[in-house]
Parts: C-alpha cells; sequence; structure tokens
C-alpha cells in the first residue's frame, strides 16, 4: 500500500529510529538528470506524518548543497543535547565527504555544516554508521578505499587494513550488527571482504565461483552475527546469495525470484525474517530468507528502483527512490496494488520517454500482503485466563550478553490471580460464621461497624431473628417495649395521685356552694333513663338495656351490659361503638378487639409502618405473621418513596422471606462490584440460617432473582480461586437455572481430585449422540450412548475423549468433550499413475535426508518439505501444470534417483526460468532445497 510520494531525482535517507516525528531525507542524485536538466544540488528534510491521508510530504527543510549525491546517510551522532536530531552525511564526486546539521536544517538557524573532507580519490558510494557507537562512520570509494571516521575529529581517517587487491570500487560498506569492530565491505566483482578492526586487516573473503556474480548490495543478519546477504547486478545472475561465514566455500542459500538485475537490499532490522530487493525487472520483492520464499511482491510502473530502505521507527514502512525521479514510501501491511500500479503509472514524468529495456513477462497473480505477522507485532509474551481464577503465561528467557543466539526452552507460567483482596477476606469472615454457627457474634460485629444508621438498623433485626422471643425483641427495635409501658403507667399512677391530694384543698370552697346545689333539683332527662334501663334490666332485656345505654353515650355501661347479653350483643355493641368513635386510638382499638390484621396492613398510614408492625408482632397469629408482613413490605415498595421502599427490607427480614429481600434489595441498591454482592449474600446467608433454625429444615428453593445473584457470587469466588467455597454457596436444587447447573457442573470437574468421594452434579446438557452407528452396535445402542449409561468410579458424567490437559506440572485433568464430532469428509482425487513415480521420488529423498540429518535447523526444513511438497501433489492431482513443467518434475526426479545433485538443480533453473511464478512458486523453492541439503549430506 502506497502511503506517501515526492517527485524527486534524488537519493535518500531516513531518520534514526529514536527521532521523532519520523523524517525523510533526500538529496540531489549524482550522475541523474531531471526534465529541467538542472545541474543544481538540494538537500532536504521532509516530515513523514502517517496520520495525514494524503501522499505528500511536509517539507520541514532545505539547503543547497555544493555538490550531488552518491549516497546520503542519517546518525544520530550528537543526539545527546535536547536540540540536536542527529546528523546527515553526504558522498559526492570527487571524493567529497560532508558532514550536515540537522537541527541546523530544519531551524535554518547558523550554518549547517559541520565539515567536510575530500580524502578519497573518488566518488563515495558506500556510507554506513556503527550501530554500536554513533560517533564512528565507514565510507568507501574507488581503488579499494575505506575510510573510519571518528566525528569528533572529522579531519584525519583510519583505514581498516591494507587496500584488499587488486583495486576495484568499493560498492558497499557494511558494520555488523551483532559485534562492533566487524565492518564488511563489497565490490562489483561480486567479493565481499570482512574486517577485523581491533587487528587491522582482513579476516576472510568470500566470492562467487561463477564470476558473474557483480555485487550491488550488501546487509548483514540482524541478529546472527556470522550471515551476511549479497545481491547481484549481473542480469545473467539475478539473484540474491546468502552467507554464513562458518562455511564461506560457497552460499548457504540464494534467493532467485527477479528476472533481471538485483539493484538493492535491506534488511528488516526488527524481523530477521524480512529482507526487500529491488531490481531493474520493475519489481520490489519481499522475501523470507530463512525459507527462500517470497512473501510480498510489489510490482512497480516507474523506471527501475535503484534503491530501497525499511523505515527505522516503523518497521511495517519502506521508501523506494525510482531512476525516473520518484521516492515513495509503502507498507508491507495491506493495501489495494492494482491501485498502486495506476497511481504509480499516472506520476510517471511525461516529459522524458521511458528507458528502453527488454518488455518483461508480467506477472498475472499478485502475492498479497504478509501472510503471517511480522516479528515486531507478534506476541514475545502472551497470557491468557483460565477457570478458577488461574492466569497462564509464557515468554522468551533472556540470556546475558553472547549467548543471545542460543535457543533457550519456552516456559509457561501457571498463578493463581486474586484482584478482589477486601471481597475474599469478608467471603472468609462469613463462611466461617456460618460453618462455626457464630452468627450472633458476626452479626454484632456487622452492628458495630455499620457506617449508616439503616444499616445498623437492618442488623439489628438480622440478628434477633436468631434469638430467642424474636417477636418481643423486634417490637422493641420498633420502640414498643413491655418494661417502658408499665414504667409509664406508674408514673401516670403516681401523677394522678398527686392531682387527687391537690383537690382537697379546694374542697373548703366549694363546700359552700353545696347548699345551692341541693336546692336544684336532679335532672329529670337521666333520672328517666335510668328508670328505664332498670325497668330493661329487670326484664332481662340486655339488648334494650344496651341501646338506652349508646343513646345517652353511656358506653362504659353499655359494653358491661353487652358482655353479660352474650357474645353476639356485644360484637353489635363494639362495632356501633367503633362506628361512633372516629379518633386514632378507636380505630386501634377496633382492629384489636375485632382482631381485623389485614385491614390495619391495607389501611394504615404508611408512615406509621412501625406501629403496623408492632401490632402483628403483638397480635397476629404464626401462621399469618410471615404473609401479612410480606403485604405491608410489599405496600412500602409500591406506594411509599424510596426511603420507605428500603424500609420494606426490614419486614421482609421480619417475615424471613428470603426471595422478597434479594428483590427488593436489588431494587433499590447496586449489587454489580464484588463488595456490594457481598453486602448482598452476607443479609441473605444470615436470614437463611435464622429460618432454617426457626423452622429445622431448610428454606425453599431459591427463586430466579436469587438464584442469578448466587451465581454471579459464586462465579467471582471462583474467578478468584475460591472452587470448594463457590461450590457451597450454589443450590443444589433441581429447578436451578441452566447457568447455575453449568456452573456447578464446571466447578466439580476444576476441582479434580479435591472432590473426594462427591458425585458429580446432573449433567447440564442434553446428550446427543452424533455420529454413524455400527451395525454391530445397533442392537444393544451405540458406543457412546452405552457409556453415557455406564457406572463410572466417580465421575459417571465423563463421557468421550479426554482432552490433554495444557498446564505444567500438574496430572492430567481438563474438561471432557461431551458432543464428539464427525470429521468432515473429504474426498480426495488420486495421483494420476503417470505421475506417482514424481510422489515416491520426492518422499524417498526426504526420507533418506531425515535419516542422516542432525542438525536442527536442516530438520526443520525437511519437515517443512513434507507440508510443502502436498502443494505440489495436488496440482498434480487437479492436472494444473503445464507440460513444460511436468516433464521438468520428471527430469528432476530422474536427476534425484541418479544422486545427480548438480544437474538436477540446472534444470530446476530452466523450469524456474521458463514458467510463471504463481505457477511454481509453491513447490520448486523446496524442491531446490531438497537437492542441495542431499548434496551436502551425500544421500
Amino acid at each position: 500500500m502506497k502511503l506517501k510520494e515526492i517527485e524527486r531525482t534524488a537519493v535518500q535517507a531516513w531518520s534514526p529510529a529514536t527521532t521523532h516525528p519520523i523524517y525523510l531525507a533526500s538529496g540531489t542524485s549524482a550522475q541523474q538528470l531531471d526534465a529541467s536538466f538542472s545541474t543544481n544540488a538540494t538537500l532536504e528534510i521532509f516530515e513523514v506524518d502517517f496520520r495525514d491521508p494524503s501522499l505528500d510530504m511536509k517539507q520541514k527543510g532545505t539547503l543547497p548543497a555544493s555538490n550531488r549525491f552518491h549516497k546520503l546517510i542519517w546518525g544520530n551522532f550528537g543526539n545527546g543535547s535536547a536540540e540536536s536530531s542527529g546528523v546527515i552525511i553526504g558522498g559526492g564526486d570527487n571524493g567529497v565527504l560532508t558532514m550536515y546539521s540537522v537541527h541546523q536544517i530544519l531551524t535554518s538557524k547558523g550554518d549547517p555544516v559541520l565539515g567536510q573532507t575530500e580524502k578519497h580519490s573518488g566518488p563515495v558510494r558506500a556510507l554506513d554508521f556503527n550501530p554500536f557507537q554513533s560517533n564512528l562512520l565507514a565510507s568507501g570509494a574507488n581503488d579499494s578505499e575505506i575510510f573510519i571516521w571518528d566525528l569528533n575529529n572529522f579531519s584525519v581517517p583510519m583505514t581498516p587494513g591494507t587496500k584488499s587487491q587488486p583495486h576495484e570500487d568499493i560498492s558497499v560498506v557494511s558494520w555488523n550488527r551483532q559485534v562492533q569492530h566487524i565492518l564488511s565491505s563489497a565490490h562489483p566483482s561480486g567479493k565481499a571482504v570482512v574486517w577485523d578492526l581491533r587487528k587491522n586487516e582482513p579476516i576472510i573473503k568470500v566470492s562467487d565461483h561463477s564470476n558473474r556474480m557483480h555485487c550491488s548490495g550488501m546487509a548483514w543478519h540482524p541478529e546472527v552475527a556470522t550471515q551476511l546477504v549479497l545481491s547481484s547486478e549481473d542480469d545473467r545472475l539475478p539473484v540474491i546469495q546468502i552467507w554464513d561465514l562458518r562455511f564461506a566455500t560457497s552460499p548457504l542459500s540464494q534467493l532467485e525470484g527477479h528476472t533481471r538485475g538485483v539493484l538493492s537490499v535491506s534488511w528488516c532490522q526488527a524481523d530477521p525474517d524480512l529482507l526487500l530487493s529491488s531490481a531493474k525487472d520493475n519489481r520490489i520483492l519481499c522475501w523470507n530468507p530463512s525459507v527462500g520464499e517470497v512473501v510480498y511482491e510489489l510490482p512497480i510502473r516507474s523506471q527501475w528502483c535503484f534503491d530501497v530502505q525499511w523505515c527505522p521507527r516503523n518497521p511495517s514502512v519502506f521508501s523506494a527512490a525510482t531512476f525516473d525521479g520518484w521516492i515513495n514510501i509503502y507498507s508491507v501491511m495491506g493495501g489495494n496494488l492494482e491501485a498502486q500500479q495506476k497511481t504509480q503509472a499516472d506520476k510517471v514524468s511525461p516529459s522524458l520517454p521511458p528507458l528502453q529495456v527488454p518488455e518483461q513477462v508480467t506477472q498475472t497473480t499478485l502475492i498479497p500482503p504478509l501472510k503471517k505477522p511480522p516479528k515486531w507485532i507478534r506476541r514475545p509474551v502472551g497470557v491468557s485466563f483460565a477457570f478458577g481464577g488461574k492466569l497462564i503465561t509464557f515468554g522468551l528467557t533472556k540470556a546475558p550478553g553472547q549467548q543471545m543466539q542460543q535457543i533457550y526452552p519456552h516456559q509457561v507460567f501457571i498463578s493463581q490471580v486474586t484482584t478482589e483482596t477486601e471481597f475474599l477476606l469478608r467471603s472468609k469472615e462469613l463462611q466461617m460464621a456460618l460453618q462455626s454457627g457464630n452468627l450472633l457474634d458476626y452479626c454484632q460485629g456487622k452492628i458495630q461497624t455499620a457506617k449508616l444508621p439503616f444499616e445498623e438498623n437492618l442488623w439489628n433485626f438480622l440478628k434477633v431473628n436468631l434469638e430467642q422471643e424474636s417477636r418481643t425483641k423486634l417490637l422493641k427495635l420498633l420502640g414498643y417495649s413491655k418494661e417502658e409501658l408499665q414504667r409509664k403507667v406508674r408514673a401516670l399512677a403516681l401523677f394522678a395521685q398527686l392531682l387527687m391530694n391537690s383537690s382537697d384543698d379546694v374542697a373548703a370552697v366549694s363546700s359552700s356552694s353545696a347548699f345551692f346545689d341541693n336546692l336544684i333539683p336532679q335532672n329529670c332527662y337521666i333520672e328517666y333513663t335510668d328508670g328505664l334501663i332498670s325497668q330493661a334490666l329487670l326484664l332481662g332485656n340486655f339488648e334494650g338495656a344496651v341501646e338506652l345505654c349508646m343513646r345517652a353515650e353511656r358506653f362504659a355501661d353499655a359494653i358491661i351490659l353487652a358482655i353479660a347479653g352474650g357474645d353476639n350483643l356485644l360484637k353489635k355493641t363494639q362495632k356501633r361503638y367503633f362506628a361512633k368513635q372516629k379518633t386514632n386510638l378507636s380505630v386501634l382499638l377496633s382492629s384489636i378487639v375485632q382482631q381485623n390484621w389485614q385491614d390495619i396492613v391495607c389501611t394504615c398510614d404508611l408512615q406509621s409502618w412501625k406501629e403496623a408492625l408492632a401490632i402483628l408482632l403483638t397480635y397476629s397469629k404464626h401462621e399469618d405473621y410471615t404473609q401479612l408482613c410480606d403485604m405491608l413490605g410489599a405496600r412500602l415498595e409500591s406506594e411509599g418513596d424510596a426511603a420507605l421502599s428500603s424500609d420494606a427490607c426490614l419486614c421482609y427480614i421480619s417475615s424471613g422471606n428470603v426471595e422478597r429481600l434479594v428483590e427488593c434489595w436489588v431494587k433499590n441498591h447496586e449489587t454489580s462490584s464484588p463488595l456490594a454482592l457481598q453486602d448482598l449474600i452476607e443479609k441473605v446467608m444470615v436470614l437463611s440460617r435464622s429460618v432454617e433454625i426457626l423452622r429445622g429444615t431448610a428454606g425453599p428453593a431459591p427463586g430466579p432473582v436469587l438464584a442469578e445473584r448466587i451465581t454471579q457470587y459464586a462465579s467471582l469466588l471462583a474467578s478468584q480461586g475460591c472452587l470448594a467455597a463457590a461450590m457451597n454457596y450454589l443450590p443444589s436444587s433441581s429447578k436451578e437455572v441452566s447457568e447455575n447447573q453449568q456452573l456447578r457442573d464446571r466447578l466439580f470437574h476444576a476441582q479434580g481430585e479435591n472432590v473426594g468421594d462427591q458425585q458429580p452434579p446432573p449433567f447440564p446438557y442434553t446428550r446427543v449422540n452424533v455420529g454413524v452407528i455400527k451395525p454391530a452396535a445397533a442392537k444393544g445402542g451405540s458406543t457412546l450412548e452405552g457409556a453415557a449409561h455406564k457406572a463410572g468410579p466417580r465421575h459417571p458424567e465423563k463421557v468421550g475423549p479426554k482432552l490433554r490437559c495444557l498446564w505444567l506440572g500438574k496430572k492430567e485433568e481438563g474438561y471432557w468433550v461431551y458432543h464428539q464430532l464427525p470429521r468432515e469428509s473429504i474426498e480426495r482425487k488420486e495421483l494420476p499413475p503417470e505421475h506417482q513415480a514424481l510422489k515416491t521420488t520426492f518422499e524417498g529423498l526426504v526420507q533418506r535426508c531425515s535419516a542422516v540429518a542432525t542438525d536442527p535447523k536442516t530438520r526443520r526444513k525437511l519437515e517443512d518439505a513434507v507440508q510443502r511438497l502436498e502443494c505440489l501433489y495436488e496440482k498434480l492431482r487437479e492436472q494444473a501444470l503445464s507440460p513444460t513443467i511436468l516433464m521438468g518434475l520428471h527430469e528432476i526426479a530422474r536427476c534425484i534417483e541418479a544422486k545427480n545433485y548438480p544437474q538436477g538443480l540446472v534444470v530446476h533453473t530452466q523450469v524456474v526460468s521458463s514458467s510463471s511464478f504463481s505457477e511454481v512458486s509453491g513447490f520448486m523453492p523446496i524442491l531446490k532445497v531438497l537437492m542441495t541439503i542431499a548434496g551436502k549430506l551425500n544421500v
């Protein structure tokens, strides 16, 4: 995917990885002219902002240069200061080497040229900074000249040793990426020299014996100190050779994919399995050098890309400079290649005709961006949570110093993770209280630590439910005490006696009026009424006597007479009395006398709910008490405000209705956090235990709301590693919800041997037999069905094959496969008889090599070969190969049978060069690897 572009006939250099934001420097290229035929030279710096969706880059600095550039490089030297952004070194004609201050170019302040030298005798085409010491620079020019510069003293260079013979141009210099005193240089003749700066002499020379290797590029392996690659510009040998200095007589392997000479290579420092190359066939390839295959291809419409470079800071990005005057920036992580080709074609300069090069065969299949993630986004470590709060982690063991290249075993660690410390502490306190039965002290502790009055009151209610004479104690909590009432009555009697004593003092004053009172006759009406009542009583007419008393509002007399007249008369009299009296006290008296408790609950003022509950506690029968308390709580929930709705919880505690308590609590309180859920479960478990004590048996099965909260609580305990405790909380009722059943089953099996002889819980799923029942088993049922009903010793529900546990250091446990799905049946075509010999020969070669190979890397390649050859066999089955390729494969097979591997490699090259890359890329590279290995092993 193309990200950015600038139109410049220039060489390029990325800013170092430590520099932010990312910059790209361009310097006018030597020995090239643009459409204007200008001979001026410019050094420019562009900011590469990938957040900007446009293709343009912002120019941040520009500087006229005295000469054009063959090579440009950007280093970290001077980056220790806050204002420094490193230095740019430019190699030009006539041996000119110039050092520029990036900060001065960006700010346009001061002279950006920090130093300039002309020590070289010819064009400086090779430059590289030492990755360990930013002040050391290597440069190469004509006549085998190589200088080592200390940028702190940019005047007198050093040499790595005596010039190599014969004298020739230096096309590239490169510092080793692992050993700081090792430097290599390469020449167009195909020879590479490795220098040891401690000894000031070359220590090894490598060269291709074909004499067709014209070296255009070189790069050290980012991690393996002894490996490097050389690229060939010769159209007769457009290859990239991988050399290992431990076996420097011939290349370790050879990357063959370009059809014309390779112009540049760049090895990704973030992933050794990514190597870029550009060639005169107008293609940019990204290789995996370890397996020798192309993992990404970018066709371009420009005239030859002469330089590709990975971005040091963002390893998914690379830049490409072309001869027709463009610097493009691409990403290997995705994009539309057809759109890229069109964009590139539109940007080709119309001022000059295209270079006349032989027409190349266009590849019809585009290789998509990277098939597997690059190293920098792969997980060097991994972590995953398992059931029961287990945390499984893996990571690489870091080795010290020089041992980095050794292979160390991966380790998997299993640890118990607890994130809710306070929750676990409170949960253990509750479990201990429940197991010991000492719930009174537990409730008392909760009362003492309660932060809110309502919380304290609620725990008082829960505590009283566990005690003897709970109704009397609940009345005290509501503010009604028999002892307090008696005290008040005694005080009232004393007060009445005092009043009577004070009335004797006024008797003398009032005695004088008695004379006048005697002069006034008694009320005739009263005497008449008394007479009628007397007559009724004499006649035994109690009903009439009561009627006369009621009319005269002599209620006490009426009640006394009604008692003598029988129950029916008493009830009628009470009813008439309460009908006449409308005070609050009369209403209370009416309910108590008539024992109409439901009327009190349904009609009382909600603000007087405590009085209503006190009446129920004092007078209601045991069989009615629970229902009446629930009715009062329901009124408080439905008709009251938030405070009264919360008070309904006290009614449900009084009635012992756990489910209604949970419903009310959930409606008015948050229960999603661990501690909030713990608050609820504490109350639920204490109330449940008090109900069990009162009734002598366990309470009813939990309803859906309570079951959901208990399942949630058990899951939380399990996540903290408390599997046994979580199992204890789950109800064993068959009416529980499916999530509860699944969790119970999982908890049981996760404990392994810790469950002892406990029987497994009911299987939470419906058993389904999947697969074809063999005829022999049809009469008595399938094998799986029989196993499902066969009683086991301890885990009868475990049916089906057992998965191997991935946890190290533990006995093989894990979960069971409940349903064994049949494997998908795929009909594969037979290999054509005329090509069966190919499979026999190639597989035989793999077996012979595997029998004698001892090197781990070689064995891995052979294992990979078995899989990759399947691609060939599949194409043979589908008859998807051309006659030319088939003839070549049979000729290769004959060479293998004759153990003439050099001739087989020659035939291999002929087949690849005459075939479409997409047609043979799946299997031809591995055939070459196989023959190369066989030749080395002499099998």
